[in-house]
């Protein structure tokens, strides 16, 4: 990007309050965001006039008013497709991870000791072959993580705004549902690929939750606005649900302590937002973001612009 632009970087890799972000930007043509930035409609009212474009480092776009940043005539970008392989690798080992046992069985010989060695009935888990997998939102992530879990042995079955074409349905022998509620009832685990709008805030709701299998688990690396984390707290709790793997989840007042507890019971396994840290995902992501700055200076429309709607 420096051979290409004059550049100022935030050196130290910490976030930075809407005040440091606009004392940066004095004659500024461009500002490159990522998730922990708030670009919010107040700091857009207040940037430079000489910022034309937010040119954002990832895919979600939730820390940006996207629908100021257009109202004031601004270009909004990101960096789509480039995490699709490494997210949904992701998904999939959360999906292992937990019916498999994988962090309780590290934890034995690395924290506990404990291990007293193998034997026929210690640390069963569940197979995945078999079981129902429910996916929401089969778009890019979703469609990714449904080829590695039929490889798998599991059944495919998804919820979505549309229907995919048979081209995609087929080879994955997968089962359209045009009602969630009635699709969480018939798997054993749903796994949630769906951005955060206003229309997926709590999808999946206290309400929803009740309408899933006993036994049944959740995996997120998505939104962590997706999910009612008290409700999933409470479910797993109570015994309704058998646990969750989760790489998001609401920690802006630190962890909820209950989600904690259950991290250490080893029925949640907790990943620290790690879904598409990969050095080549980083690398594909800088990649893109110059781009569409490129693309823009240049005068033509960058290939991942987002638009009203």
């Amino acid at each position: 990007m420096a051979t290409l632009f004059e550049t100022d970087v935030n050196e130290a890799d910490v976030t930075l309050s809407g005040d440091d972000i606009l004392a940066g930007l004095d004659g500024k043509d461009v500002l490159v965001s990522s998730i922990t930035d708030r670009i919010d409609a107040d700091l857009i009212r207040r940037l430079p006039k000489s910022v034309r474009l937010i040119a954002q480092f990832g895919n979600g776009v939730d820390n940006i008013d996207v629908d100021a940043a257009l109202a004031a005539g601004l270009t909004v970008t990101n960096t789509p497709s480039v995490l699709t392989e490494d997210t949904a690798d992701m998904a999939m080992a959360l999906m292992l991870a937990l019916p498999r046992r994988l962090v309780e069985g590290t934890q034995m010989l690395v924290r506990d000791r404990a291990w007293a060695g193998w034997s026929p009935t210690s640390m069963l888990g569940h197979r995945l072959r078999g079981k129902a997998l429910g996916i929401v939102g089969m778009g890019r992530i979703g469609t990714a993580v449904a080829q590695r879990a039929k490889a798998f042995g599991l059944n495919i079955h998804y919820y979505s705004r549309n229907r995919r074409p048979p081209g995609v349905e087929m080879p994955l022998e997968a089962t359209y549902w045009d009602d969630l509620d009635a699709m969480l009832g018939a798997v054993d685990i749903v796994s949630l690929h769906t951005p955060h709008t206003r229309e997926t805030f709590h999808i999946l709701s206290a309400e929803r939750m009740a309408l899933m299998r006993q036994g049944s688990f959740v995996v997120n690396v998505s939104r962590p606005e997706l999910v009612d984390e008290a409700a999933l707290v409470a479910a797993i709790e109570d015994g309704h649900l058998s646990g969750a793997a989760l790489d998001v989840f609401d920690n802006r007042n630190g962890i909820n302590p209950r989600l904690l507890a259950l991290a250490e019971a080893n029925k949640v396994v907790l990943t620290a937002h790690m879904a598409s840290a990969t050095l080549e995902a980083r690398i594909e992501m800088g990649e893109t973001v110059i781009v569409n700055i490129r693309t823009f200076m240049d005068g033509h429309q960058p290939p991942h612009r987002l638009l009203p709607g």
